[in-house]
């Protein structure tokens, strides 16, 4: 089957590569000349793990194919993807949906035949009601049906998350897109993947409605974390004690700095203003995207406070910059506000990511890079650990607390045994575990 994915970005680009590695033929398009030159040459704009292969492959198999010529791919295509970015608009939060509308009036004029217009991107309830519109306004004559297929991929794991996922999403009642979209994934009936076919509403608020629910676990461990420490209970423990219950399930109960990332901070925004729009209040993912916002800041604080309570004048390593491993993405990354805290307190920071630090340059412009993680902690006040790279997980401690002025390290992802780091000497400070010498005083007390 022949598809246009319009919009060569993170979703766009995973998307086509997954479809042409299941024998689609798919062309990417783009409006950005320079992407499009660089994808051609087999330059892959963003760090995703096995993506780069994956376009390779399909490229050379000749199913993978990339342009700016909308017209010709849309002419050709059974089903036409928008893929295009949604970010949050300036000044209120909504989903800015002017590249969705736009894609729908350009696929409008180049449609030929029977087509799906399928809204890839993560928007709003009603999107499609209105993509619908403008195809039919532009085209009055076009025979065609908007369709609803909300992406959930994980960046870091995006490749597997298409090819095996939980289940697959498709908002339509339109029984011929559904044949359509039946035989697009049809490849995927081998692993069994669940689809779930409903209203194009319904599949619009579904993915919102996942999104905010896994910010709302993340940020629920997150408050147990600060529960723990005020009195001497371990979150690690205590996830593992809730996650075992099959209701609940162990992931996103890991605690740490807060989330970030592309997805969780735009799309609970979005959620609440959309629930806003309609009376209809989410007072939980209001309450859960305030206080994310709060701990990323706060983070900064428990750095304070392990070096003795002021970084002024003295130097912060930060190893990990990106909002989690495995991608290159800042987005609201919690190394932001860190940084932004930090330096707000006198700190001079001092920062090594494994992929992230080409894109820090330019959002962090007074922070200085290092080129691995013990060059970063040479001299500095105390090293903090804001990503769980795995280059991070086996440092060699020995070599830190000789580089470092003082040995303090801050693990805001528990990568670290406590009881391993007080051996070694360190002052170590982690998230939702007390520290070891409180343990001890308070036994010796008991």
């Amino acid at each position: 089957m022949r598809i246009a994915m319009i919009g060569a970005g993170y979703v766009g680009l995973v998307s086509g590569a997954c479809f042409a590695d299941f024998g689609h033929e798919v062309c990417c398009i783009d409006t950005d000349q320079g992407k499009i030159d660089a994808l051609v040459k087999g330059q892959i704009p963003i760090f995703e793990p096995g993506l780069e292969d994956l376009v390779a492959d399909n490229v050379r198999g000749g199913r993978l194919t990339f342009g700016t010529d909308l017209q010709e791919a849309v002419r050709s295509a059974s089903a036409v993807f928008i893929a295009v970015g949604t970010p949050s608009r300036r000044g209120d939060g909504h989903a800015d949906l002017s590249y969705v509308y736009q894609a729908a009036r350009d696929i409008a004029g180049a449609m030929h035949g029977y087509t799906v217009v399928v809204t890839k991107s993560t928007v709003p309830v009603g999107t499609g009601d209105e993509v619908e519109r403008i195809i039919r306004e532009t085209r009055p004559d076009a025979d065609y049906a908007v369709v609803s297929n909300p992406e959930f991929l994980r960046e870091g794991a995006a490749i597997s998350d298409f090819k095996r996922p939980d289940r697959i999403v498709i908002g339509t009642e339109d029984g011929r897109a559904q044949a359509v979209m039946a035989e697009l994934y049809r490849p995927l009936y081998l692993n069994q993947a669940p689809l779930v076919v409903t209203s194009r509403r319904t599949a619009e608020l579904t993915k919102y409605a996942a999104n905010a629910f896994l910010a709302t676990k993340i940020t629920f461990i997150n408050e147990m974390a600060d529960l723990c420490e005020k009195v001497g209970a371990d979150v690690q423990d205590v996830a593992r004690g809730i996650g075992l219950d099959k209701r609940i399930g162990p992931k996103f109960l890991h605690a740490g700095p807060g989330y970030g990332g592309s997805c969780f901070p735009k799309d609970t925004l979005a959620l609440i203003k959309t629930a806003q729009d309609h009376a209809s209040p989410v007072r939980l993912v209001e309450t859960v995207a305030s206080v994310n916002d709060q701990r990323k800041r706060a983070m900064s604080r428990k750095i304070i406070a392990a070096c003795g309570g002021s970084v002024r004048g003295k130097t912060v390593a930060l190893l990990g910059l990106t909002f989690k491993p495995n991608t290159d993405d800042l987005r609201d990354a919690p190394s932001l506000a860190i940084v932004t805290a930090l330096q707000d307190a006198g700190a001079r920071v001092r920062a090594y990511d494994p992929e992230g630090m080409e894109a820090a340059r330019d959002l962090l412009p007074d922070v200085e890079f290092a080129p691995d993680p013990y060059a970063c902690a040479h001299d500095a006040s105390a090293l903090v650990i804001v990503t769980e790279w795995d280059v991070f997980r086996a440092l060699d401690l020995g070599r830190l607390k000789h580089l470092l002025l003082e040995p303090v390290i801050v693990d805001l992802r528990n990568v670290y045994d406590p009881r391993e780091l007080e051996r070694t000497g360190f002052r170590y400070v982690s998230v939702g575990r007390p520290l070891i010498s409180d343990s001890r005083s308070d036994r010796a007390m008991a």
